[in-house]
């Protein structure tokens, strides 16, 4: 009984007989599978970095104080699709915010693993000087908001806790803080659209990261939010951190069936940057995907040439009782030599070029990389290594099969004879 190793060997011997075509497709393999390595690395890297990132320094979940399909006017609601004239008609204006904001915190916070904090945001016109800059001011309970966000941690001067001990205080990031020209301590005016003019005190200064968020965000008491504003006891967001991530959708649905305002999960907001990276992962494994099938090429020429050069040993050995499954066998078993051999060597330079970007100095440049760094953002995994070797296995023995299929199917005898 004839075993696998004895077909193994014959294989070795026909690949062994066309060394630099055999080297030439291992190397195209290894290639193949070790940038895929190291690309997917790098691109989950990213991808995961900013994913915590937006996780960590936001709230997972937020209800708006407006609705995902609004309600019809009362126009509307009366005539519904009739043919009238109506003549100077105003919507229906409602004072903005969540109606029974503190029934509806109360009754989240009986939910298990949910912190939610009480939120006003509207625009503000901050005044230094000769500078007048347009921000979004968040009125917050300090005590509150940092069980939803990272704000206290994101701190470099003063905190939070000083909004409590100065009423008329002011949290600024540190872009608005640089175009204004403020240092701690100073006084800055801060005027609505409806609201009148307030002198405040600069008494904390935070960095993101977010060039957006630090350059035209302010935090102030949610108190002084409503005068800012010009509305009391009003607020317009609710947000929520849940104590597993991976619900945030499901709450979201389930809070916004609840209340009936929008209630929006980090995906959904965040969905536009999401459909990016998935725009980035096809591009990525498209284009590796292209190096493994140029490779399969290769493989596919070797084995062809090899049935073409060893047609009268194909030929002695059905002479000797080889079935076409053994002989289709052994030029599969080339094909998928090849990439094994080419998969292992992709898998130790995957892993040497992982290490060498992870080690690449790079300049803090603001933003999310605030300060030097030892290399790229990366995140390892073997599962990138056993989806790129089994791509490369895949193509290697399909490459092998075909030119297989036409060396089991040669007739001894015609090819004795000098038929072939």
């Amino acid at each position: 009984m004839r075993t696998l190793g004895l077909f193994a060997g014959i294989a070795l011997t026909h690949l062994r007989h066309r060394r630099r075509q055999t080297l030439v497709s291992v190397l195209g393999v290894a290639i193949g599978v070790g940038f895929s390595i190291a690309m997917a690395a790098l691109m989950q890297g990213f991808q995961q970095f900013f994913i915590d990132r937006i996780i960590n320094a936001a709230p997972h979940v937020v209800m708006y104080d407006d609705y995902r399909d609004p309600p019809a006017q009362p126009v509307s609601r009366v005539y519904g699709d009739a043919t009238v004239e109506i003549s100077g008609l105003k919507p229906l204006r409602e004072r903005r915010g969540i109606k029974d904001a503190r029934a509806a915190i109360a009754a989240l916070e009986t939910r298990p693993g949910i912190a939610v904090a009480p939120v006003l945001s509207g625009p503000l016109i901050l005044s230094y000087g000769a500078k007048d800059l347009s921000i979004s001011v968040i009125g917050i309970d300090p005590e509150r908001e940092v069980r939803v966000t990272t704000l206290a941690n994101d701190m470099v001067e003063g905190s939070l806790a000083l909004l409590r001990t100065n009423p008329n205080g002011i949290v600024v990031g540190s872009g608005l803080m640089k175009k204004l020209g403020l240092r701690m301590g100073q006084q800055v005016t801060a005027a609505s659209p409806t609201g009148s003019p307030i002198s405040m005190k600069v008494v904390g200064r935070f960095e993101t990261g977010l060039a957006a968020v630090d350059q035209g965000t302010a935090y102030v008491l949610l108190k002084k939010a409503q005068i800012l504003q010009d509305q009391p006891d009003a607020i317009n967001q609710i947000r929520v951190r849940l104590a597993d991530v991976a619900l945030a959708s499901d709450t979201a649905k389930s809070i916004e069936r609840q209340f009936g305002y929008r209630t929006e999960s980090w995906e959904e907001t965040n969905s536009n940057v999401l459909s990016i990276f998935v725009v980035q992962n096809s591009i990525m494994f498209s284009t590796v995907g292209a190096i493994l099938l140029v490779a399969a090429f290769g493989i596919y020429n070797i084995i062809s040439t090899v049935v073409y050069e060893k047609a009268r040993d194909i030929a002695i050995l059905k002479s000797m009782g080889f079935r076409e499954g053994d002989v289709r066998l052994i030029f599969v078993l080339e094909g998928a030599l090849v990439g094994l051999i080419g998969a292992l060597a992709g898998w130790a330079l995957g892993y040497l070029l992982t290490k060498l970007l992870g080690i690449i100095p790079l300049p803090g440049q603001g933003g999310m990389i605030r300060r030097p760094t030892s290399g790229f953002i990366l995140y390892e995994s073997f599962t990138h290594y056993l989806v790129s070797g089994g791509f490369a296995m895949v193509a290697a023995v399909a490459a092998g099969f075909i030119p297989a299929r036409k060396a089991a199917r040669l007739d001894p005898v015609e090819i004795i004879r000098g038929g072939v």
